[in-house]
């Protein structure tokens, strides 16, 4: 009797997909600025990230495990540490890199990680943060320095973003739960 109540009230009450999202990017890209301002709707002082911070976030009908993990260079090598069971990545891109460098090497990590074969498949959302600064690029500019026309294996998407005010974070939030609550 309790086995059948449970399935009649699950058919009726809509449950929560849980979800395990990877914040990735290089460092000073806004990856904790992103996460603290969709947890708590407020910019608070960061310091870089030394390890990861997780959070719990809830959008729609999805609960999701955020993942930010530290983007320096001797710890971006922990990241496949992290890929298992992961049902999406968001990688923030700094679009004020004002001498191009940083984007090339934006460019390298992105794609080691998309060779992954724990990763075979899942989406990945690229917000080109920092939009409100004046010699911002825009995110044709940065789908095209990253070579993003030539993923075929997954869903992509990039998003303009400033993540210090919110603008534009949501609208990739929106794109990111359509494409998995679509794919179940």
């Amino acid at each position: 009797m309790g086995n059948w109540f449970a399935r009649a009230l699950s058919g009726i009450v809509k449950t929560k997909k849980d979800c395990k999202i990877l914040i990735l990017g290089l460092d000073a890209a806004g990856k904790t600025t992103l996460l603290y301002n969709l947890k708590l709707g407020e910019v608070i002082k960061t310091i870089p990230t030394i390890g990861f911070n997780v959070e719990n976030l809830a959008y729609k009908n999805l609960n999701f495990t955020c993942w930010d993990i530290g983007g320096q260079e001797k710890i971006r090598q922990l990241w496949r540490y992290y890929y298992q069971n992961s049902d999406a990545i968001i990688y923030l891109i700094d679009s004020n890199d004002q001498d191009k460098k940083r984007i090339s090497e934006a460019h390298d990590e992105l794609w080691k990680m998309l060779g992954e074969d724990e990763l075979s498949g899942i989406p990945v959302l690229i917000y080109a943060n920092k939009q409100d600064l004046p010699r911002s690029m825009d995110s044709i500019e940065i789908s095209e320095k990253l070579n993003l026309s030539t993923i075929r294996d997954r869903k992509w998407y990039i998003q303009p973003c400033t993540a210090i005010t919110g603008e534009g974070i949501y609208e990739g939030l929106e794109w990111l739960s359509h494409v998995i609550t679509s794919k179940n």
